[in-house]
C-alpha cells in the first residue's frame, strides 16, 4: 500500500467583512484592510481512497498557544508517519483568531469571543470564513483545541454524534501520560464525569446545525498554566487517540 501523503497550505483566507454569508472561500474578496489571514493545512493520502475527513481547529482564543503548536506537530507526524493516517484526510487550522494570536488575547481585535459567535448570523470575518469551511467540507470529525487557565488537568466537551464520548475517554487517558486528568465534578459550571462534559456553551465552533449525519465533535482542553511542552505533548497524544478510536468505532459499526 502506498501510504505517502500530499500536504497543501491554503492561503485564500485573507478576509474582510462581507454581507453575503456562506460564500465559497475561494471567491471571498482578496483585499483585506483588516489584515486577517487564517491558514489552512491539508494533509491527504496521495492515492485517492474512501476515508474520513477530519477538521482540527486551534487558536480560536488567541492566547491559547498550545493548540497551535500541537497542530504543527500533527502536521509533521502526518508527513513522517503516513501509514497511521492512510484513511484520514486532515484539515488543520492552526490559528483561527489571527488578531488575538498576535496580541496574545482571548478575543479578536473586535473585542469579541469568537467561540460564542458561530451559527448566530455573525458577520465577523473570521466566523464567516470558518462557517463557510464547515459547510463546504462537512467534516466527519471536528476537534477543537483549547487551554483553560482555571483547570488543573486535561478535560473535554463532547457533542454531535452519539459516540463522541467514546473517543474522548481514550484521548484523556492518552493525554494523562503527560498531564493529570481534571477529576472535578463540576468544570466551567458544567457537570463533569472524570473530565468528560456532555453539555457546553452556545455559539462554539461546531458543524452546521443542519449537517446530517452529525459530525463527531470533541473539544480538548489542557491546563494553560502547565508547562507548554507538556501541553503540546498531551494535545498531540489526545488527537492521535481520537483518530484511532474513531477508526475502531467505524470498523465496528460496519460489522454490525
Amino acid at each position: 500500500m502506498n501510504t505517502a501523503r500530499h500536504t497543501v497550505i491554503e492561503g485564500d483566507a485573507a478576509l474582510r467583512p462581507v454581507t453575503k454569508r456562506r460564500q465559497p472561500a475561494s471567491v471571498l474578496p482578496a483585499a483585506n484592510p483588516a489584515g486577517i489571514f487564517i491558514p489552512k493545512i491539508i494533509s491527504r493520502p496521495k492515492e485517492a481512497r474512501e476515508g474520513f475527513k477530519i477538521g482540527i481547529f486551534a487558536g480560536i482564543h488567541g492566547g491559547e498557544e498550545a493548540g497551535t503548536l500541537a497542530v504543527f506537530e500533527l502536521t509533521r507526524w502526518a508527513e513522517t508517519d503516513p501509514g497511521e493516517l492512510y484513511d484520514f484526510e486532515l484539515h488543520l487550522y492552526p490559528v483561527c483568531n489571527p488578531s488575538g494570536f498576535l496580541t496574545g488575547d482571548r478575543n479578536s481585535r473586535s473585542g469579541l469571543d469568537l467561540n460564542r459567535e458561530f451559527w448566530s448570523g455573525s458577520n465577523e470575518p473570521e466566523i464567516v470564513y470558518l462557517e463557510n469551511e464547515l459547510v463546504r467540507e462537512a467534516y466527519d470529525v471536528i476537534v477543537s483545541l483549547h487551554a483553560d487557565h482555571d483547570s488543573e488537568g486535561v478535560y473535554g466537551f463532547v457533542s454531535g454524534a452519539l459516540l463522541s464520548a467514546e473517543v474522548l475517554e481514550p484521548a484523556l487517558e492518552a493525554a494523562s501520560a503527560f498531564l493529570p486528568r481534571n477529576e472535578w465534578p463540576t468544570i466551567d459550571g458544567f457537570a463533569s464525569e472524570r473530565g468528560i462534559i456532555k453539555e457546553g456553551y452556545s455559539g462554539v465552533l461546531s458543524a452546521p446545525p443542519e449537517q446530517r449525519p452529525r459530525a463527531l465533535e470533541v473539544v480538548f482542553e489542557t491546563p494553560a498554566l502547565a508547562p507548554m511542552e507538556q501541553q503540546v505533548l498531551a494535545t498531540v497524544a489526545a488527537v492521535k487517540a481520537i483518530l484511532a478510536s474513531y477508526r475502531e468505532l467505524q470498523a465496528y459499526a460496519a460489522n454490525l
